[in-house]
């Protein structure tokens, strides 16, 4: 068990998602971010399955078949999307029930965001770049069950970041997409995403 060198990793990634949320005015957000990792449910198995270079859910789910530490930690932390699957409304009895993702709050969009991005600075360490969070989500997005106006936004902020640098990200983030001076619909999005 590396109980030292777990507490180590989702400390430093706390800090750099706190330090993240308090230059986006969302101070709340990031003192609570990610406080379940602490509890026995989640450092435990952290800890058995620490790896250095990825989350340990990922280990323990080779093992196991399955993370209990990632079920535990996605129903508790809504900057997860996988909070926000659900069964839609407005079906009527008799019909089939897919889950399919909610529309996801804003801030809690923009910390999924700052979550991912503090992912890749603490696993990639000196090898980060800030196209690395892009990079990520681009090889795993096709499996996620998201929104469509939650997952534009998301890739908005992404490449974003990937093609306009950290400083000038954030600032759009703070200035304007959590002031609702972005439409967070899937269609005015897409166009001005081509204009990144």
């Amino acid at each position: 068990m590396k109980v030292w060198k777990h507490f180590c990793t989702i400390t430093n990634h706390k800090l750099l998602v706190m330090k993240g949320c308090f230059r986006l005015g969302l101070y709340k957000q990031g003192l609570l971010h990610d406080m379940s990792k602490y509890g026995p449910t989640e450092f435990l198995p952290g800890c058995k399955f620490y790896q250095g270079t990825m989350s340990p859910n990922n280990a323990e789910r080779r093992a196991k078949g399955y993370s209990a530490a990632w079920l535990h930690h996605k129903g508790r932390n809504k900057h997860h999307l996988e909070y926000w699957i659900d069964y839609p409304s407005g079906n009527k009895d008799g019909e089939k029930k897919a889950m399919t993702g909610m529309k996801m709050p804003v801030r809690y969009v923009v910390e999924m965001f700052v979550d991912r991005v503090c992912a890749s600075k603490n696993y990639q360490k000196e090898k980060y770049t800030d196209s690395s969070a892009l990079i990520y989500y681009n090889n795993s997005k096709d499996h996620y069950l998201i929104h469509p106006d939650t997952r534009v936004l998301l890739e908005y902020m992404l490449e974003m970041l990937s093609k306009k640098g950290e400083k000038e990200t954030f600032s759009f983030i703070k200035n304007e997409i959590l002031k609702d001076k972005v439409p967070y619909e899937r269609t005015e999005l897409e166009i001005r995403k081509h204009a990144l």
